[in-house]
């Protein structure tokens, strides 16, 4: 069966992708699909992502914890933003998160009204996430959140790093999935340092959060893929 896989480094590029009978993994490593699938893999019951910061505030009163981060920091008033290290167990076991992030709710919310399926990659749950979209029998495309709409480096590794670990499944692959598996290979050794080039670090830096991006690029410790159902990301059963 011919397979493809597809990578849009941009999610202003993605109206140019047919995607109704794709599974599009949406990847915004530094940090809100990091967090998500942290957060997930704690035993989040849900985490419901949404566009505006106006809108987590519908769900004040409700029990949800509200985590809002605009331009890297967490937005004031609500409970966090989206650093992994408040995705823990003891925060979010057995709770519903609601959460708005400058680049990747959008990229989320983007893909969900044309995707055959959206779930969530990070470098936590890379193998778990390549060895499920090489048992499905569907082509994938692999949607890097960037930085407002520009192509950033550590989404770009990402999805290369998964078009690695899933090529013996396909059959097509596009320039763009070509690139990202380049730049992997070049970068796979020591992500942090190659990871100094990208002007998101910078600004990560700039926020003194060294932490979070050495989180972000762990390698599979989590086994979580975070699925979306209606509006919620939720455990893929």
């Amino acid at each position: 069966m011919k397979r493809k896989i597809e990578v849009c480094l941009s999610p202003a590029l993605l109206e140019t992708y047919a995607i109704e009978n794709s599974i599009v993994v949406v990847i915004d490593i530094l940090r809100a699909t990091s967090s998500m699938v942290y957060g997930i893999d704690n035993g989040a019951t849900a985490i419901i992502p949404v566009a505006q910061v106006e809108e987590c505030l519908n769900y004040k009163d409700h029990g949800f914890l509200l985590a809002a981060e605009r331009n890297g920091e967490v937005v004031a008033g609500y409970d966090f933003g989206n650093s992994p290290f408040s995705y823990t167990k003891e925060k979010v076991g057995g709770k519903t998160v609601v959460l708005t992030t400058t680049n990747g709710t959008k990229a989320l919310h983007m893909a969900r009204a044309r995707a055959a399926e959206v779930v969530i990659g990070s470098f936590l749950n890379l193998e778990a996430l390549s060895t499920w979209l090489k048992s499905e029998n569907r082509d994938v495309l692999l949607l890097c959140a960037g930085w407002k709409d520009q192509v950033n480096l550590e989404d770009t590794l990402f999805a290369g790093a998964v078009v690695q670990m899933v090529r013996t499944a396909f059959t097509e692959f596009d320039d763009s999935s070509v690139l990202a598996e380049d730049l992997y290979q070049l970068a796979q050794h020591d992500l942090r340092a190659y990871m100094q080039k990208s002007s998101h670090s910078h600004r990560l830096a700039a926020l003194n959060i060294e932490e979070d991006v050495k989180f972000c690029l762990q390698l599979n410790i989590c086994e979580a893929i975070p699925v979306l159902r209606g509006d919620a990301l939720v455990a893929l059963k």
